[in-house]
């Protein structure tokens, strides 16, 4: 009787990659520094192992490259890039690569994908006013926008704002400086569909890049899901109190 095993997986090593990634763009660690504002001894240690990556390395080293981050983990990085045809990639509800900043609730399905021409993003604006959101972002590509829910105004740098109900839908230069702002106290909930990398998208956003602040930021939406429901749970009571 045959035994069918499971193939160990192979380990990931950001080193290799990084070091596989940089002679295929023909680039010298003297090019890879300039670009990264990383020293050479540096980038030389974390090629041969002796040094680990940080997110704020890898958001560096993810933009120099052109790459997504998640490319420099992956263990057949040194495979030589390949058209492929009839790619998928299901995102099931409750999961996805999730971002958290004052401005934004982002969750990236498809991010086990890399190498998209299109980054797909449902986003929660939290801002009710510009001047809570701050400075307006701007990244690379054009941006598709869709509104799932709500109603949201969006701002930009050369346009007076737009608002969006849900059912409307803008493109527009990603380049030029913009915000979404909701509008009112209902949920907004809007889908973004990106040409600039997810790397890049996360860099426009201001997230801090610092490995703890990563991790913490990277909570899962089932999480986020329970947390909402105890909220509720905890609102129903109160109001059946309040009924007595």
């Amino acid at each position: 009787m045959t035994l069918n095993r499971k193939q160990p997986q192979p380990k990931s090593e950001p080193g290799i990659a990084l070091r596989t990634l940089r002679k295929r763009k023909q680039l010298t660690l003297a090019e890879v520094s300039a670009r990264t504002d990383l020293p050479v001894s540096t980038l030389s240690k974390i090629e041969t192992g002796k040094m680990s990556l940080s997110y704020d390395k890898l958001a560096r080293l993810s933009t120099a490259l052109e790459v997504d981050i998640a490319q420099l983990f992956e263990p057949d990085t040194a495979a030589p890039s390949t058209r492929v045809q009839g790619r998928r990639s299901i995102t099931r509800a409750g999961e996805g690569f999730v971002v958290e900043t004052e401005n934004y609730g982002h969750l990236y399905p498809g991010s086990d994908l890399l190498n998209k021409h299109l980054v797909p993003i449902i986003a929660e604006p939290h801002a009710r006013s510009l001047a809570e959101f701050g400075e307006l972002i701007r990244h690379e590509g054009e941006e598709f926008v869709y509104v799932l829910e709500g109603t949201v105004d969006l701002h930009t740098d050369l346009y007076a704002p737009a608002r969006l109900e849900a059912g409307d839908s803008m493109y527009f230069d990603s380049g030029m400086g913009h915000a979404y702002i909701a509008v009112g106290l209902k949920r907004c909930r809007i889908l973004s569909v990106c040409t600039a990398t997810q790397s890049q998208l996360i860099e426009a956003l201001g997230v801090e890049q610092d490995s703890q602040t990563a991790a913490r930021k990277r909570t899962s939406a089932q999480a986020a899901t329970k947390r909402q429901a105890v909220a509720k749970k905890k609102d129903t009571k109160r109001q059946g109190v309040r009924a007595r």
